[in-house]
């Protein structure tokens, strides 16, 4: 097989690359399992919430759906990830379940309070996620059956 113009790497035929059945199910788990947690608006979405900006009403039921939406998400990330064995995981989790079934006040003061709760549980959610490495592709010390994806042959 011949490299693309431009391309300084060398390319090596699919053939010398066949991966160990332990290997290719770790991938395909990997696959099955992958839960994207940001859709390009989640800190965004956060922001516009905590900003000292006092949202509209219109802009504070757009806000509680949206961040609704980003709460399930990480729990349910956290939930298949199987990180809530940790304690803090646990108590945001469960922080996130009751803020987002919590009906949104009518009073729009308190609208917009409760949204901004909402916001701050996702970004603890978020935080302690990233700490515990449950976001990250593959943590350092984690053992892989088989070689790893980059490793030369």
């Amino acid at each position: 097989m011949t490299a693309p113009a431009g391309w300084a790497h060398p390319v090596r035929d699919a053939e010398a690359h066949r991966f160990a059945p332990e290997r290719l199910r770790w991938v395909l788990r990997k696959v099955q399992t992958w839960a994207p947690y940001v859709d390009g608006c989640l800190l965004d979405d956060i922001a516009r919430v905590v900003d000292d900006y006092t949202p509209t009403e219109a802009e504070v039921e757009d806000s509680a759906l949206r961040l609704r939406g980003h709460l399930m998400r990480l729990v349910r990330l956290a939930d298949t990830a199987q990180v809530t064995q940790d304690e803090r995981v646990m108590e945001l989790v469960e922080r996130a379940r009751t803020v987002r079934a919590e009906e949104l006040p009518g009073d729009h003061r308190r609208a917009v309070g409760h949204v901004r709760r909402m916001a701050l549980t996702l970004e603890d959610l978020l935080d302690r996620l990233v700490a515990v490495q449950c976001l990250a592709e593959e943590p350092e010390n984690q053992s892989v059956p088989g070689t790893p994806l980059s490793e030369e042959s």
